[in-house]
């Protein structure tokens, strides 16, 4: 820590979007000029596990004292099944739906998810930014359940039931050496739009002690080190904030009732539809202001305003340097754990 300048420091708290296929210059500009730590393989790739490990080996040959001070990144894909696949092709299994992957059962979803983590790892992917653990409140409701129930990326209708799966195919994952990302924190099982694609998406019921959040806290008890928020409202939570500008969600939430102690993930706040009364710097700023670890850009030309504005407002504001000092301890001691 103590060798890394505030730039590099603050680089270590985003996560930069590169394409699958092989990445742009705005991704490499991101990994060197401004630091970026993290980067994860976006959209889609057909080409199969060879290939897909030398576009990572072009994003890792970046790592240097000059750019990240030596740390390796993680790189992470998005990897749940189902029509949520980035990398696929020789060497890398078909997975199927969540919905499906829960009639193996929790005991054959971890061998399976052991599987299709190795298959990450022999790529050079390291984080796999899955499982969902959000509950959809009813088979019926699914439908017009815009990011989960549509997709049939929940592992059930009941809370027990998503924490039970959900978990196993963490599990099988971290066997594997790839880490989980468990999502969407606090969930989105209840909601209609989609905030990828809409603003103003709001959760109405969601408390802080609902027991929605059993599959959450189950991962955090079962040692997870990564936890995604999501991108909306919790209006019986913070209805002032969407939740990963919300110091409710991640701070009281996450950090005091959970004892989460790794990495508070934003969902994309770049692109995302739900963001778009904000600008580039204010999503920055407001994420680590309330307590967010590391910052999911899929728009590598936002990262030169996002990184600037961090740096400038921790050599300002000593509170929020202490956040930054903080948010990226974190990443590095995850990292080492790696």
């Amino acid at each position: 820590m103590d060798k890394l300048s505030l730039e590099q420091r603050a680089g270590q708290l985003f996560m930069v979007a590169a394409k699958a296929t092989g990445a742009e210059p705005g991704t490499m500009e991101a990994l060197t000029k401004y630091h970026v730590g993290n980067v994860y393989l976006s959209g889609r790739s057909k080409a199969g596990a060879v290939a897909s490990a030398d576009v990572v080996s072009s994003l890792t040959r970046t790592v240097s004292a000059e750019t990240t001070g030596g740390l390796p990144l993680f790189v992470a894909t998005d990897q749940e099944g189902g029509y949520v696949q980035v990398l696929s092709g020789p060497g890398f299994s078909t997975i199927p739906t969540a919905v499906v992957q829960a009639g193996a059962g929790p005991a054959k979803l971890r061998s399976d998810a052991s599987v299709w983590g190795r298959e990450l790892r022999n790529a050079g992917v390291n984080v796999n930014l899955a499982p969902v653990l959000d509950t959809v409140t009813s088979l019926g409701f699914a439908p017009s359940n815009a990011p989960i129930g549509h997709f049939q990326r929940e592992y059930g209708y009941a809370p027990g039931q998503v924490s039970s799966l959900g978990n196993a195919f963490a599990q099988g994952m971290a066997d594997a050496g790839v880490a989980p990302v468990v999502k969407h924190f606090p969930g989105l099982g209840r909601v209609v739009p989609n905030t990828d694609v809409s603003k103003n998406v709001r959760d109405t019921d969601t408390t802080r002690d609902d027991p929605n959040l059993e599959p959450f806290h189950t991962a955090v008890k079962n040692g997870v080190q990564w936890v995604m928020v999501s991108n909306a409202y919790y209006d019986r939570i913070d209805p002032a904030n969407i939740a990963p500008f919300s110091p409710v969600v991640m701070e009281s939430m996450l950090r005091d009732d959970a004892r989460f102690t790794g990495i508070i993930l934003s969902d994309d706040v770049c692109s995302a539809a739900q963001l778009e009364p904000w600008s580039d710097a204010d999503r920055a700023l407001n994420f680590f202001a309330a307590g967010g670890t590391m910052l999911v850009c899929a728009d590598p030309l936002s990262i030169p305003a996002m990184h600037q504005a961090v740096v400038q407002k921790a050599q300002a504001d000593p509170a929020f340097r202490a956040k930054v000092d903080a948010a990226a301890l974190t990443v590095i001691r995850v990292k080492s754990g790696q």
